[in-house]
């Protein structure tokens, strides 16, 4: 472990997350080493993840994407803060047993309130094993009807909480699309059972994976992400602070992987990322790339719902949004501060980016 740097200007934050995030530079080529490396990516916007995925890969499309879920080398599920992510096929089951039990505990009231209990559950399991065994995918809507067919309810919350109990337990995940709908698989039909990481190991595996992927980042970034206990991100973050840079900036304790490029912060290139990428959503102090004054730009009523975003020089400097019409992509930017023609340059660059990745054709909106 190098000793703490306190001199502020020796680094910048938000260049070295683009750096160990991948988006500048990706050591990377498919999509599933990509997602071993970040641990898991924020995942409930669905072609919002693809991007954030695919912008962190070297010459990489649509299609690379779909056919790694369709290997089965990663798999989305509720994960992390029991919300959907993506995550390597490898890694599902020992992250599963690490992070869901508390998610599990910590619903014991809503589900009460729902009228869900164990032997509800246990009977949603019985129907989904018989229903979905030899390798069956069915969608949302068929699950739904399954459970209103056996007289089990699915008002209001309660069917997406049957679903949500379901992947946390290890039971089911989400499968491939069907058509624009989401599905549903039998999780050990669709990723074998792999090796179980003891408690200790998965909590240093998953703060190494964590801090090596989005450092510079403090203990209480991890404690949010991962949604552990803090004794327990902690303890992982201990077992392998030997294998970290540690540095100290604003009397705050960052980690990060070691022997850190030099990175100029500086860095003349714009990036369009979608609404919950990890860039934004991987730390629970954003303030090294956002500023606070934009914040409900980014989150509009403070409604949950990230809007897609333009980085430049690392920092969040405004919106952007897509419309299609035929095979073709309309983008429309929305800068906090008016954009000048080097930056105009940059953006279009970006959204060329954005649409080789669709293998579409891109215009762009005037700026507004």
């Amino acid at each position: 472990m190098i000793d703490p740097v306190k001199d502020k200007d020796i680094l910048d934050i938000a260049s070295l997350r683009l750096h160990n995030q991948q988006i500048t530079g990706t050591l990377y080529h498919t999509p599933a080493d990509l997602v071993k490396h970040l641990a898991a990516l924020q995942a409930q916007d669905y072609a919002g993840v693809k991007w954030s995925v695919g912008l962190r890969l070297t010459e990489s499309t649509k299609v690379d994407f779909d056919k790694a879920i369709a290997d089965k080398t990663i798999v989305r599920t509720w994960l992390m803060r029991g919300t959907l992510h993506l995550v390597a096929a490898e890694d599902i089951y020992w992250m599963l047993e690490l992070v869901a039990p508390r998610i599990i505990a910590g619903s014991a009231t809503r589900h009460q309130r729902l009228g869900l209990d164990n032997e509800i559950f246990a009977h949603c399991k019985d129907i989904f094993i018989h229903a979905l065994s030899g390798g069956k995918q069915l969608t949302r809507d068929e699950m739904y009807k399954l459970l209103e067919d056996q007289n089990i309810s699915t008002v209001g919350q309660r069917g997406y909480h049957i679903l949500w109990w379901s992947v946390l337990e290890g039971l089911i995940c989400v499968g491939p699309e069907d058509g624009k709908q989401q599905t549903f698989v039998l999780l050990e039909d669709w990723i074998p059972k792999n090796t179980i990481l003891k408690r200790d190991e998965a909590l240093a595996e998953l703060a190494r994976r964590y801090f090596t992927s989005r450092g510079p980042a403090t203990l209480q970034d991890f404690v949010w992400w991962s949604g552990l206990k803090i004794t327990d991100a902690r303890f992982g973050l201990k077992a392998v602070a030997s294998q970290l840079e540690q540095i100290t900036i604003d009397n705050r304790t960052y980690w990060m992987p070691p022997n850190a490029p030099q990175i100029s912060i500086k860095v003349q290139k714009m990036y369009l990322l979608p609404g919950f990428d990890e860039y934004m959503l991987g730390y629970k102090d954003r303030s090294a790339v956002l500023n606070a004054q934009y914040s409900q730009q980014i989150v509009p009523g403070n409604n949950g719902m990230f809007s897609s975003t333009i980085v430049k020089d690392g920092q969040i400097v405004g919106t952007w949004r897509r419309s299609f019409k035929n095979d073709h992509i309309i983008i429309t930017p929305q800068p906090f501060i008016e954009f000048k023609g080097s930056e105009r340059k940059l953006f279009s660059v970006a959204s060329n980016q954005y649409g080789q990745f669709l293998e579409m054709s891109v215009s762009i909106n005037d700026v507004e």
